[in-house]
């Protein structure tokens, strides 16, 4: 059975983030599918004076050692002034002083969501550019607008016209 790796790109405890990369991995079938929370991998801020004093954070050689277990990720980007979260940019920053290919060539579902009518473009757009860059080979990519408005803890996406696009994107990709 293969393994997919799925987190939310945001520290808070009640990420819409973590939530919809949760619930978008579990469509895909005949998969494991294991959540990470950002929360488990909170790191000093990164510098290099830091890192020449203490080494690499083991937190981030835990976060790598995940990314490397996984068949397949599913990270869906909260963004924060039109960019990443500083808490995803810290263990990102963090893990790719390990290997600046962070994502080992693992394939990647990249999603973003957000209360607002763009649902995390801005992201996901730096993300789908930058990614491939980091070693990740983005299979695909999904924006959902306005999560309170379009996603159910419950039914996962309530809107049918955008369940449908991403089913149609998670169908498109053999993990």
């Amino acid at each position: 059975m293969k393994k997919i790796i799925a987190f939310g790109g945001s520290s808070s405890k009640n990420s819409i983030n973590k939530q919809f990369a949760d619930y978008a991995a579990n469509l895909f079938p005949n998969v494991f599918v294991e959540v990470l929370d950002l929360n488990e991998y909170e790191m000093p801020v990164f510098s290099v004076d830091k890192e020449k004093e203490d080494g690499i954070h083991p937190m981030a050689q835990e976060f790598y050692a995940k990314i490397g277990s996984a068949d397949f990720i599913v990270l869906s980007l909260a963004e924060h002034n039109g960019a990443y979260s500083s808490a995803f940019k810290n263990t990102l920053d963090w893990a790719s002083r390990i290997d600046n290919k962070t994502f080992q060539q693992k394939p990647m579902l990249l999603l973003a969501t957000s209360p607002g009518a763009r649902g995390g473009a801005s992201v996901l757009d730096i993300a789908t550019k930058r990614f491939p860059f980091q070693g990740a080979e983005v299979k695909g990519s999904f924006s959902l607008p306005t999560f309170y408005e379009n996603f159910d803890a419950v039914n996962g996406i309530i809107n049918p016209e955008l369940k449908k696009q991403l089913l149609e994107i998670i169908n498109s990709i053999e993990i």
